[in-house]
């Protein structure tokens, strides 16, 4: 259930509300939106009518949400939300772009990358230090050191920085270095994480689990939501199928939906999709005429030398190609404006 504030409530009102919403012992989640300030109740509500609510002074109307995600749905907050990182924004009508290699693996390797990236359009630098890998005889990241290695690549360039965290306990670790968390789609369901990082004052990426429903990953992120961060991207990053000849599928309509569904900022990784590197520019391309609102791409200064992924690796020129053609696909999306977007798929 969501309670819907009058627009003329007041600071006084809305302490009430909550005052009353704790009574009932339930957890409420009160989430500012351009045009509305709604409060979601979180808890069991087994038996909590909507009545219980209405005529309170202030309230305009309380709405039973029947998707099992509150705080995620379109219907707790009509317009998309923005995370917004410095000067980068996440969610907003131009398309953001995260690159940088799939593992750290020196200072000056991660340096270059950033200061290459940066040059082609990325905004924000990505890069693994602790890395989940299939064979536990593969190169695992450089942990804590790689993670200094990427805040000084950051820093250098002037970028925001990702990386991902594995484990409940160095969620505060990573965090120091780091300005996004990223859950990698092994973790999507490591609901001990997913509360942890729902602790942390950082955005967090959520990437899909390899063969989780939508249903799934946003209930995933209601998890984060639940424990009071917002700041919450998701990732479509491909899913498993029977197809072998590309290392996932890149679920396209589920970007579509997923717009539709949340007011959350949906993103794609057309490396991992993909698994190979000439089809990450079109696979990128079809993510953004889909609606993804940026994309995450895996670049490294000599993919065949990298220790990690570099079959699916760009180059940094392929990467700056890829950022042309991706703004031609955005520019003709833009011309059906965000308005009019909306109206026709969110209502």
């Amino acid at each position: 259930m969501i309670i819907v504030l009058q627009k003329e409530a007041t600071a006084i009102q809305l302490d009430d509300i909550v005052n009353r919403i704790k009574r009932y012992g339930l957890e409420p989640h009160v989430i500012v939106g351009v045009a509305r300030t709604v409060i979601g109740l979180v808890g069991d509500k087994n038996g909590l009518e909507p009545s219980y609510f209405e005529g309170l002074p202030g309230v305009e109307k309380a709405v039973p949400i029947m998707a099992p995600y509150k705080l995620t749905s379109r219907d707790a907050k009509v317009e998309d939300s923005i995370i917004q990182i410095g000067d980068v924004i996440i969610g907003g009508d131009q398309i953001v772009y995260l690159a940088g290699p799939c593992a750290i693996e020196s200072r000056e390797q991660i340096t270059e990358t950033a200061y290459a990236v940066r040059a082609a359009g990325a905004s924000i630098l990505r890069g693994g230090a602790f890395k989940p890998r299939t064979s536990p005889y593969s190169f695992q990241g450089l942990g804590e050191q790689g993670l200094e290695y990427l805040a000084e690549a950051g820093q250098a360039a002037g970028m925001p920085t990702i990386s991902e965290v594995i484990n409940p306990s160095d969620v505060e670790l990573v965090s120091q270095y780091v300005d996004i968390l990223q859950i990698g789609a092994r973790n999507m369901q490591n609901f001990s994480l997913l509360r942890q990082v729902g602790h942390a004052h950082k955005p967090v990426m959520l990437k899909r689990g390899l063969s989780a429903t939508i249903e799934e990953w946003l209930m995933a992120a209601e998890y984060i939501m639940s424990e009071g961060n917002y700041q919450v991207v998701l990732c479509e990053r491909g899913i498993r199928t029977f197809e072998t000849a590309t290392r996932n599928t890149l679920d396209v309509g589920a970007i579509a939906l997923a717009r539709q569904l949340t007011h959350l900022p949906v993103i794609a990784d057309p490396s991992h999709a993909t698994g190979r590197s000439e089809l990450v520019v079109p696979v990128g391309c079809a993510a953004i005429a889909a609606g993804a609102q940026g994309v995450m791409v895996e670049v490294h200064p000599n993919p065949d030398t990298a220790l990690s992924d570099g079959a699916q690796s760009l180059t940094p020129s392929q990467f700056a190609e890829m950022i042309v053609a991706c703004e031609r696909i955005a520019g003709a999306v833009a011309s059906d404006t965000a308005d009019d977007w909306r109206k026709r798929n969110v209502g």
